[in-house]
């Protein structure tokens, strides 16, 4: 074993650790007190934004993975083509689901595969949609992504419906 973690293997043993308890209790050591920074004088009359968790899709020219077409769509729920891989990323936090989704769609490509289906789940509030299932979309559209999806559709509801999705991949090229 080389001591060094695969990005799957760290985000499986992050899940894990969450759930181990300590055997007893060791008393909390005081926090050093914080020094506040200076605020810095406002330059204009824009409201603040705050930092993004994820990596935004950049704003010029933006990759779209399309939809894809019917008769595609037909053949992936029907089973004539085959999905040949799938992640679930249910109960996964954003930062832990997308970096095991690049590794996993890196993997996938680096194969051949083409086509695989991510499960995010709908989430735990029907109004919500899921925060997993809302940023998948544009995580897609995102530079670490745009080499290797090319198509995104929702799952046929026996693949999961609303709580999954179709991607494919980009071929791999043989120059590369």
């Amino acid at each position: 074993m080389t001591g060094v973690l695969s990005e799957e293997d760290r985000v499986l043993w992050n899940l894990v650790a969450k759930t181990a308890k300590p055997l007893r209790k060791v008393p909390a050591r005081p926090a050093p007190p914080e020094v506040p920074e200076p605020a810095p004088a406002p330059k204009a009359a824009a409201p603040a934004q705050p930092a993004a968790l994820l990596p935004q899709p950049s704003p010029r020219k933006e990759h779209v993975a399309h939809k894809f077409d019917v008769q595609t769509r037909d053949k992936i729920s029907k089973g004539r083509l085959p999905l040949e891989g799938r992640v679930d990323l249910h109960g996964m936090t954003q930062e832990e689901a997308y970096s095991l989704l690049l590794s996993f769609l890196g993997r996938a490509h680096e194969r051949g595969i083409r086509y695989v289906l991510v499960i995010t789940g709908k989430g735990s509030s029907s109004r919500s949609g899921g925060v997993l299932r809302r940023s998948l979309p544009s995580w897609l559209k995102t530079q670490p992504f745009r080499h290797l999806v090319s198509g995104i559709d929702e799952a046929a509801r026996h693949h999961g419906g609303g709580g999954a999705f179709y991607v494919r991949l980009r071929r791999r090229d043989a120059g590369r």
